[in-house]
């Protein structure tokens, strides 16, 4: 049996998720980003108390099929920008579509619908929250970042950059007052 989580979003998440699993006794298969494979069926009740149990952490068991799909989109998203070396090299739509096993218009049409963003945009905010955190580490230089975060030049990563923050990027790393936002409120 599938569960799904909202604002599950880091290692973190997933330690306090399996965590909070195997106090209640319910035996899982997988934990993942926004998503639980459990071995067993869980009745109403028991669900209720996990539910319960998962919002003194902050996180939310969902329900409602749509808000379940938009959960499963941000975190591919997040996993794609945040978690992987380099971003893959094909197109984000055919990525998503992919990984989801859904038509990506279908996605898009609903994410937009109901964030009331495109994923597109989405996927840049994420991008520039990325390019933020590495250049705070100081361990790369801009254009190693474009490359990285699959940019087709230093100039675009700097234009988006400056679109979403106001700053150019060598402004913003000379700031250090300015800092990133956790993960999970990115574009809620």
């Amino acid at each position: 049996m599938k569960l799904y989580i909202k604002y599950m979003v880091s290692t973190r998440c997933k330690m306090v998720v399996k965590d909070e699993l195997k106090k209640m006794g319910i035996h899982f298969v997988m934990v993942d980003l926004g998503e639980v494979e459990i071995m067993e069926n869980i009745s109403d009740v028991k669900r209720a108390q996990l539910k319960a149990a998962l919002l003194t952490s902050g996180l939310e068991l969902m329900d409602d099929k749509r808000a379940v799909l938009i959960e499963r989109i941000k975190n591919v998203i997040i996993e794609m920008v945040h978690y992987t070396d380099e971003l893959p090299k094909v197109n984000y739509s055919d990525y998503i579509s992919e990984k989801l096993h859904h038509d990506y218009t279908y996605l898009s049409n609903i994410f937009s619908e109901v964030k009331g963003i495109t994923i597109q945009q989405f996927i840049i905010v994420h991008k520039i929250e990325r390019a933020k955190e590495l250049l705070l580490y100081d361990e790369m230089n801009l254009t190693e970042i474009s490359y990285v975060l699959n940019y087709s030049s230093v100039a675009h990563l700097s234009n988006q950059f400056k679109k979403v923050t106001g700053l150019s990027p060598s402004h913003f790393k000379q700031l250090k007052d300015k800092r990133r936002c956790p993960i999970e409120e990115i574009g809620n």
